[in-house]
């Protein structure tokens, strides 16, 4: 065959193949797309008493589920300065944890209540660069560890021993950070993660801007490299699912905020204030289930 042929020949048989990868590429469906989360009904969020937070409790059996707000700040711990709680979490073992920030300072506190029903505090100096806010808190499934989160626009999560599970924890010492999470592409404005499985977090983003994922108040799947031990990073690649919704009967900002994954039962529930004066009416916790 003639060199210039032989040329043709290549050429063409590379854009064949070319073709051929962009058509597999197109069918093939995106990350994730069987882990759709479709609403299936919603219930009224009292904005004082369950507006920041919420999680099932499933020891000892038969617990309510529990909520945080404004509401639900004892006053001699508000009287102290921790005036904002975030979203809470509660290990399998029915210890249940609840983030506290002040205005001001170089600590976070979480307030820990053991199963017994004894009530702990665990204070942490913030490390070089952490910010101050503690928005929520999601214990690992093997419950030693516990991820925390910060405000603003982040590229990671951070890592704590467990404090009343993990045997090195003490409420007389400071709770450290152990390691962090490094997130593949940033996140902005996480009001509250829980764990599905060993290594998938569901969190709820009230970013306001959606130029991140191409929506606003998404929710997020983040993909952990390993389940979280102290001792190492780990990675976690991140995927918007779905707008969170967005009905309310006044118009303005929507404020996403706690969220919860009963593993029981496989329910998803997610808090959504609404705007305006209708943060007293029709603010919900909505409720979905996979597929």
């Amino acid at each position: 065959m003639p060199l210039r042929a032989r040329q043709r020949c290549r050429a063409a048989l590379a854009c064949l193949v070319a073709l051929a990868g962009a058509a597999v590429l197109a069918a093939a469906p995106p990350a994730h797309a069987a882990d759709t989360w479709t609403e299936v009904g919603s219930d009224r969020a009292d904005p004082l008493t369950e507006s920041q937070g919420l999680t099932s409790v499933e020891v000892p059996a038969g617990s309510p589920n529990r909520y945080t707000g404004i509401g639900t700040i004892p006053w001699g711990v508000s009287s102290r300065g921790w005036n904002h709680v975030g979203d809470p979490d509660a290990s399998y073992d029915g210890h249940y944890i609840e983030p506290y920030q002040r205005d001001s300072g170089t600590a976070k506190m979480f307030r820990v209540q053991a199963p017994g029903g004894a009530w702990s505090e665990y204070v942490h100096t913030l490390s070089p660069g952490e910010a101050l806010n503690n928005s929520w808190v999601a214990v690992t499934p093997g419950g030693q560890w516990m991820l925390a989160g910060e405000w603003g626009t982040m590229n990671r999560l951070l890592v704590f021993p467990t404090p009343g599970v993990n045997p090195s924890t003490s409420p007389s010492a400071n709770l450290p950070q152990a390691s962090t999470v490094r997130l593949d592409r940033p996140v902005r404005d996480v009001q509250g993660c829980d764990f599905s499985g060993p290594t998938t977090l569901l969190c709820s983003s009230d970013d306001p801007a959606g130029t991140l994922f191409g929506i606003t108040k998404p929710l997020l799947r983040i993909d952990l490299s390993a389940e979280p031990n102290g001792t190492s990073d780990v990675t976690g690649r991140v995927t918007a699912l779905r707008q969170l919704p967005l009905r309310s009967g006044c118009s303005g900002g929507f404020e996403t905020e706690g969220v919860d994954y009963d593993r029981r039962t496989g329910t998803l529930r997610v808090i959504v204030l609404s705007p305006g004066f209708c943060i007293l009416t029709d603010s919900k916790t909505y409720r979905f289930t996979r597929g």
